[in-house]
C-alpha cells in the first residue's frame, strides 16, 4: 500500500525511514516514510509505504515471529493502523475480488436429491475437520480462533470445551431455532421443512454489518449425524440450498453458506470438545473478518455465550429426542 503525498525533483536528497509497525504470526508490516530536501530546505514528506514481509526459515517454511510491544502514542497508533490494513487486505482478497460471487453457491433442494445433498453436506464438514494445518489466530477466555488459507479459500474454526455431556450438547446445538438464544447473528430462525429425523431446512435472518444496511437471510440445510463408534464425533453440517417457495426478498440480501457446522467430541462423560467450522464466503466474512484481523474478539463472547447456554440447559429434557421423553 503506497501513498504518494508529493513529488520529488531533480537534485533532491531523499531520507528513507523504516520501522516495523506490527507482527502477525509469520509476517510483519514495515512502514517506510520517504522525505525529500534540497540544500537547507526543511524536509518534505513525499511518500508513505506499507509492506508486508513473510519470514521463511532455511527450508522456506514460515517462521513464527515474536509479538511486538508498541511504544506509546505514535507506536500504538502505527500498531493499530497495521491491524486495520490487514483487515482491508483480507476483505479485498476474499470479499471484493472473490470469484465465488460469479456462480451461485447454493444448490437446489428437492426430495429426490435429499440423500445426495445430505451426504455431500456431511462430507464437506468432515474434510474441513480432517485438515491439520490450521493456524491459531486468537485466543481469549479459553476460546480459540483458527484460520486456514488454501486454494484461494479462507476457512476458520472456533474451538472450546464445555462441561456438558456430548449427546446433550449435540441435541441442543442441532436445533438451530434455539441458536438465537446465544448467537447475536441469528435474529430469526424458522423451520421450513423437517425432511426427516436428521435433515432440516431453515431460514435464518442475520443483522446488517453496516449501519442502516439491509440484513441477510440464508436458506440452510442442517444435517446431523451421531457417531458410528467411539472414534467418531457428533456432526452438525450446514450448507445453503435454494427453494422455489423461498426466493430472495427485497427486505434482505440473500447470503450463502458453502460449508459450515459443528463437530462434537466426547472427551469424558462430563467434558465435551466443540469445534465450529466455516468455509468463509463473501456473505459470511464481514461478520468474522474483524476478529481474524485482530480488531475485535466478538467470536469469544459469542461462544462463551454458547457455553453458558449449554450449561444452563444440560439437564433440559426438551433437548432430548422425542422418543426418549
Amino acid at each position: 500500500m503506497f501513498h504518494f503525498r508529493g513529488p520529488s525533483h531533480i537534485g533532491d536528497r531523499l531520507v528513507l525511514k523504516a520501522i516495523v509497525n506490527n507482527s502477525f504470526k509469520h509476517s510483519m508490516e514495515v512502514g517506510v516514510c520517504a522525505e525529500a530536501y534540497k540544500g537547507g530546505e526543511p524536509l518534505r514528506h513525499i511518500n508513505s509505504a506499507f509492506m508486508t514481509f513473510e519470514v521463511l526459515d532455511s527450508d522456506r517454511k514460515p517462521c513464527m515471529l515474536p509479538r511486538i510491544r508498541p511504544e506509546p502514542v505514535d507506536g500504538k497508533r502505527r500498531y493499530l493502523e497495521a491491524v486495520a490494513r490487514k483487515k482491508i487486505r483480507l476483505d479485498r482478497k476474499y470479499i471484493i475480488s472473490c470469484k465465488q460471487t460469479e456462480v451461485p453457491l447454493s444448490v437446489p433442494w428437492d426430495p429426490s436429491n435429499q440423500m445426495y445433498l445430505s451426504y455431500n453436506n456431511v462430507s464437506a464438514l468432515k474434510l474441513m475437520d480432517a485438515r491439520n494445518n490450521w493456524v491459531l489466530t486468537f485466543e481469549k477466555n479459553k476460546v480459540r480462533l483458527y484460520t486456514l488459507e488454501e486454494n484461494h479459500m479462507l476457512c476458520f474454526k472456533v474451538e472450546m470445551h464445555v462441561s456438558v455431556p456430548a449427546e446433550q450438547t449435540f441435541h441442543l446445538l442441532s436445533d438451530l431455532s434455539r441458536r438465537k438464544e446465544w448467537d447475536r447473528h441469528y435474529e430469526e430462525c424458522e423451520v421450513i421443512n423437517q425432511a426427516d429425523e436428521d435433515d432440516t431446512l431453515y431460514r435464518v435472518v442475520t443483522p446488517s454489518v453496516t449501519k442502516g444496511g439491509k440484513g441477510q437471510d440464508f436458506i440452510l440445510l442442517a444435517s446431523r449425524r451421531k457417531p458410528c463408534d467411539a472414534r467418531d464425533p457428533y456432526l452438525i453440517a450446514l450448507r445453503s440450498v435454494t427453494l422455489p417457495t423461498h426466493p430472495p426478498t427485497e427486505d434482505s440480501t440473500r447470503g450463502e453458506v458453502l460449508s459450515a457446522g459443528f463437530t462434537i467430541w466426547e472427551e469424558s462423560s462430563t467434558v465435551t470438545k466443540i469445534t465450529y467450522y466455516n468455509q468463509a464466503t463473501p456473505g459470511i466474512l464481514p461478520y468474522i473478518s474483524t476478529d481474524i484481523a485482530g480488531l475485535s474478539s466478538s467470536f469469544s463472547s459469542t461462544f462463551s455465550a454458547c457455553s453458558h447456554f449449554l450449561e444452563a440447559n444440560k439437564d433440559s429434557l426438551a433437548a432430548l429426542p422425542h422418543s426418549a421423553q
